[in-house]
């Protein structure tokens, strides 16, 4: 930025932070469209990277472009990619902590492009041997092979990543990349079976066919023809002019076998590849009965031969279903409608597990074998927001990871720039910005958002349907503000939705989703004879893909929305203990074009990916601020007193230097490190001056060599600048090796120091163990105990510091003790000490972690006892209801929002059950006389201690409540009885078994 504010004019403002009108969406978008015409597709927002799609190559990613920006102040240089790359690894290596860069934007944006960028970068500016060329080539040559089996093109990009990739790059602690570990998330794998119109299949199955090798093709059964083949022609498009399939594929034929891949793999690879493309040809005809039937047998011929498997083992695969009745097995056969599905089925799980493989295939080629730590630059490329015409499930998924992504930026951007305001001492002026949590909920929310009420649609039996989904949406999440559908709709809005359609305000906008397909999409279902099948081929990857150790579990696998749920909070979890950067791609046009700036598009991609919000957080008071050492460096000339050297402290030339330039005391404020500077116009005050001020000490150098009259004007330019340039080497050189002398004084020292730690102090170690007794001290303060179940967590100390250790931890812990106790009311302690206690005490096992977890009186406000949120079990089928449990004085009562479903009359209340484990189940057993009368209550509380303690008190038993182990008895009606059982797994889990009990497995 500094070396080039005085282009501001021609090329737009390189860092929209200096923009004067920041708070102006079309003074953005104005300076964008400036710089996008004049090729300059990278902006800053601070340290925020924004990068337009130019649509056509640019002469910027040169090794000499790298070369330029290795080891350059962020700043000083014009935005680019490369900038925000080299500084993230700079600052990986000084501070010795691990980075992710967050590339995001919509599907066409760039991103993709974005993230080789940076890994080539790292590639080449990298430490280089002959081990660490291995690993830059395997990282490089992942690309080409990941883009060929998970991208695809799509309406809106030609090369559209069809699962979100999420790549770790290990270094080591000279730089060098040492490994790599990839995380894929939510491949497509319906795109395998079905394309929207001017859509293709994933790029290898076109590369292949048109690439393929003429004895490669003929050992697959092939014809170099992708129109004789269902599963790539659907989108009507298997030729595009921007694509050159036979080029891809050798790219992609080379780098197989770099990252490690057998020719028995790769082999084995393509015939899966091609089993694909055979079985979407399988045709079904139906016999006399009604029961599907094969009619093409040459393509069940290549498929059984490709995968190794039996000819009539996989044709009974495809049109028979196994069924289990008690000890016996019966097969099924399927109509022609069920065949197909099956045979789909089979096509996306055999296309998605090989994808997995392939994903661990490459890890194991990128595994650093070195046990010693390593830090790490995480690159998150996913998939970006999308909206077509028909919006279905896939997009929904998409869609909420933007979501995701969206919070997760939102807070780390506001953190981490509080926090440099308070470790500078600035103070911090609140911005407000839109926080998309509610949309988040909407969809996430346990019980009530959209995906638990799709599992639980997906999940129950009986005719659930699409239809029936959306009618449960409606009447779950209809007054939600970000929520419509047809029926809910007014009548101007209606016209826009169809009857199957529901409609979700992002913040990214309106998406309109078709609800047709949500339910199979997310049950993706394979028959488990299916599996069977797969299990006796020879083909080695694919008896990989479908291990004879895998359960077959009778309960259903979590459904596909629930597992990308997981795997998102799993990213989220990665990404919170990294340090965060970012890229935000925008696309300038729809068609493609470039040089074609859609002022519409681009301002809606501004508003959405949140990047006036970012520009106010990073304005909020300051737009401007440097260290002071580099702030002093630049603009020292401008004062006789810091010019050409300054003596005293970096903070006092800074000082010195902005009250001779007459700053006033409202444009700036002097934090602990930094200078902040509140108007761009102050800088750009600074910055002139600085201009004019560099031309003088360039003319004044030039007027010592007017004594050479014979000499021209060139010459004197020419002899000018080689004395400059001698001044300047030799006052670097002399630098160099003060710098030098004072590091090799002070390591002297410390080996000294350390040779000599277990002596008695003295002058040879006095330093070190200075240094020892600090740092361990600043360790201690970070990692103090949180409260006084983690007394024992106590940082252990060093030889030298073991008595003042001890000593602190007793002082530490009296204190911790005192500010408990002190905080306890006489009311809660007795509760605490004499009720929960003597109900819990050794007999809970999750009973030690409840008690530093504060009681509340109440959890609603108003004039029952006490109210708690629980989840209800039914006494039939066990079907899980979100409930409110209130206790009053006379008797306690299960209410539904308004309306009370059961009172339970403390005289009737014979007695409550609770398991010895960790988990959160009590049973209410009720008198129960009458048939009508409802029996006992079966229920999950978060708050159980809390809930029994409190009730105990106002039934005032404490011998009410039982601690049992196993299995629990409950009645359901006279005469009528359940049960629930109780164990320990390695995940909770909640479901009603075989034997018809309700199963609660705690960790």
């Amino acid at each position: 930025m500094e070396a080039s504010l005085t282009a501001r004019d021609r090329v737009g403002i390189q860092d929209f932070v200096l923009l004067d009108t920041y708070t102006s969406e079309t003074a953005c978008l104005d300076n964008l469209r400036k710089r996008f015409h004049e090729n300059l597709i990278y902006t800053y927002i601070g340290t925020l990277l924004v990068s337009v799609n130019p649509y056509k190559e640019l002469d910027i990613y040169s090794k000499k472009q790298m070369d330029t920006y290795m080891g350059v102040n962020f700043f000083e240089l014009p935005p680019h990619i490369y900038a925000l790359a080299d500084n993230a690894f700079r600052t990986m290596m000084s501070e010795f902590n691990n980075h992710f860069i967050l590339i995001s934007g919509e599907s066409g944006a760039g991103k993709t492009e974005a993230s080789k960028k940076i890994l080539q970068f790292y590639a080449v500016s990298c430490p280089s041997t002959k081990v660490l060329n291995n690993v830059r080539d395997r990282l490089l040559l992942s690309n080409p092979v990941l883009e060929a089996f998970g991208n695809a093109k799509t309406l809106k990009n030609d090369n559209s990543s069809r699962f979100g990739k999420y790549m770790d790059i290990q270094f080591d602690h000279q730089g060098g990349a040492v490994g790599g570990h990839i995380l894929s998330y939510l491949l497509e794998k319906s795109r395998v079976v079905h394309q929207n119109h001017g859509e293709r299949n994933f790029h290898i199955f076109y590369q292949l066919v048109e690439g393929g090798e003429e004895d490669l093709l003929r050992w697959l059964g092939l014809e170099r023809n992708c129109k004789h083949y269902r599963y790539l022609v659907q989108g009507n498009c298997a030729k595009v002019s921007s694509i050159n399939d036979k080029s891809d594929w050798k790219t992609v034929r080379k780098a197989l076998s770099v990252i490690d891949l057998s020719e028995s793999d790769i082999e084995n690879l393509f015939g899966i590849i091609a089993s694909v493309l055979h079985m979407g040809n399988i045709k079904f005809e139906a016999d006399a009965r009604g029961y599907a039937m094969l009619n093409n047998n040459q393509e069940m011929q290549w498929v059984s031969k490709l995968l190794g498997i039996p000819n009539q083992v996989l044709q009974q695969g495809l049109t028979h279903r196994k069924i289990e009745a008690k000890s016996e097995e019966v097969f099924s056969p399927f109509s022609v409608d069920h065949a197909v599905y099956a045979r789909d089925a089979l096509a996306k799980a055999i296309y998605g597990r090989t994808f997995s493989w392939l994903v661990n295939k490459i890890n194991e080629s990128l595994a650093n074998m070195d046990s010693s730590r390593k830090t790490v630059i995480g690159l998150l490329d996913i998939y970006g927001f999308e909206v077509f015409s028909v919006n279905s499930f896939e997009q929904f998924c998409i869609n909420y990871c933007n979501e995701k992504l969206q919070q997760l930026f939102i807070e780390l951007t506001l953190k981490s720039e509080q926090e440099e305001y308070e470790m500078e001492g600035i103070e911090w002026e609140p911005v407000p910005y839109f926080n998309n949590k509610i949309i988040c909920d909407l969809v996430e929310e346990k019980f009530r958002g959209i995906i638990s009420l799709l599992d639980e649609e997906c999940l129950r039996p009986g005719e659930a349907t699409d239809l029936t989904f959306l009618e449960k949406m409606e009447d779950k999440i209809g007054g939600h503000p970000h929520f419509v559908t047809h029926k809910l709709a007014d009548q101007k809005t209606r016209k826009t939705l169809k009857r199957g359609d529901f409609r979700l305000l992002h913040y990214a906008g309106e998406v309109t989703y078709c609800v047709v397909g949500f339910l199979d999409k997310n049950n993706d279902l394979l028959y488990r004879n299916g599996k069977e099948v797969m299990r006796q081929s020879k083909n080695a990857i694919i008896k990989h893909c479908f291990p004879s150790t895998e359960p077959d579990s009778k309960r259903r696998p979590e459904t596909v929305v629930t597992q990308f749920k997981n795997s998102l909070v799993g990213l989220t979890e990665i990404l919170m203990m990294k340090e965060p950067w970012y890229v935000r791609c925008i696309k300038p046009n729809e068609a493609k074009q470039p040089g074609h700036f859609d002022d519409v598009l681009v301002r809606h991609q501004v508003k959405y990916l949140g990047l006036m919000e970012h520009l106010r957080v990073r304005r909020a008071g300051f737009a401007y601020r440097r260290k002071y050492e580099v702030f002093l460096q630049r603009y020292k000339p401008l004062c006789p007193d810091t010019w050409p050297n300054w003596k005293g402290t970096a903070a006092e030339g800074v000082r010195c230097l902005i009250k001779h330039l007459g700053y006033k005391s409202d444009e700036y404020k002097m934090g602990r490190t930094k200078i902040f500077i509140r108007h761009p116009r102050t800088l750009f005050a600074t910055e002139d001056a600085f201009q004019v001020c560099k031309h003088k000490l360039a003319t004044r150098i030039q007027a010592k060599y007017k004594g050479y009259k014979v000499k021209g004007d060139y010459l004197k330019q020419r002899e000018a600048a080689t004395k400059i340039e001698t001044c300047w080497r030799g006052m670097m050189a002399r630098r160099e090796r003060q710098r030098r002398a004072w590091a090799v004084k002070v390591i002297k020292k410390f080996i000294k120091g350390f040779m000599n730690r277990h002596q008695p102090a003295c002058t040879d170690n006095s330093e070190y163990l200075a240094f020892v007794r600090h740092s361990y001290l600043t360790r201690l303060k970070e990692n103090l105990p949180k409260t006084i179940l983690e007394k024992d967590s106590w940082l252990t100390p060093p030889p030298i510091l073991q008595e003042v250790s001890q000593v602190l931890k007793k002082i530490y812990i009296r204190h911790m003790v005192r500010k408990y106790v002190r905080g306890i009311t006489p009311q809660r302690k007795a509760q605490v000490q004499s009720v929960t206690s003597a109900l819990f005490k050794g007999k809970k096992e999750n009973y030690p972690f409840s008690v530093c977890r504060p009681f509340a009186d109440t959890r609603i406000s108003g004039p029952p006892q006490y109210s708690v949120p629980v989840v209800k079990y039914d006494r039939n089928g066990f079907r899980p209801r979100l409930r409110q449990l209130i206790f009053t004085q006379e008797a306690a009562y299960l209410v539904e929002e308004a309306k009370i479903k059961q009172r339970i009359d403390y005289s009737s209340l014979k007695g409550v059950s609770v398991s010895n484990l960790s988990d959160n189940f009590l049973i209410l057993h009720v008198t129960c006389d009458d048939s009508k009368q409802k029996g006992d209550l079966v229920l999950q509380c978060d708050f159980l201690f809390e809930a029994l303690t409190k009730l105990s008190v106002i039934v005032n038993k404490q011998n009410c409540i039982h601690v049992v182990q196993g299995s629990v008895r409950f009645d359901i009606q006279p005469g009528r009885e359940g049960f629930v059982d109780f164990k320990s797994g390695q995940e909770s889990m909640v479901y009603r078994a075989k034997n018809g009990h309700l199963m609660v497995v705690s960790l």
